[in-house]
């Protein structure tokens, strides 16, 4: 996976960088593709004017997380927390797809098997 790392507004030094890089490549999932990281103040009116912006590249949409703290370190942590709930919660999604697929599959097997028919397999995807 690739990590991009952009600080706008300030130079970034060697232990943010490494800190981002570690935090982003500690997700787990195969299908990330590259890591977009945008680190940015915001005004300096508000207290909380530090802020971090994550999209994840993968196939399909992209999972993109922005959020703000007092320390970048902080919202880095909350940026990854959240993708880490939303790789997980997709590939929940994916898997119960695909159990819902076999299901329907073992259903018209089992179907056909009662009938003693011969059923071909575009029958069963149909």
């Amino acid at each position: 996976m690739d990590v991009i790392i952009q600080s706008l507004g300030f130079r970034a030094g060697n232990e943010l960088e490494s800190f981002v890089r570690e935090k982003v490549s500690a997700l787990k999932s195969d299908e990330i593709v590259r890591a977009n990281v945008v680190l940015y103040k915001g005004p300096a009116s508000a207290p909380e004017n530090d802020y971090c912006e994550i999209r994840l590249e993968v196939p399909g949409r992209d999972h993109f997380v922005k959020k703000h703290s007092q320390h970048f370190e902080v919202a880095v942590n909350e940026c990854v927390e959240v993708l880490t709930q939303m790789i997980n919660k997709t590939k929940n999604k994916i898997k119960e797809s695909r159990k819902g697929e076999a299901d329907v599959i073992q259903d018209v097997m089992l179907d056909s098997d009662e009938s003693n028919d011969d059923v071909e397999l575009e029958d069963v995807v149909k």
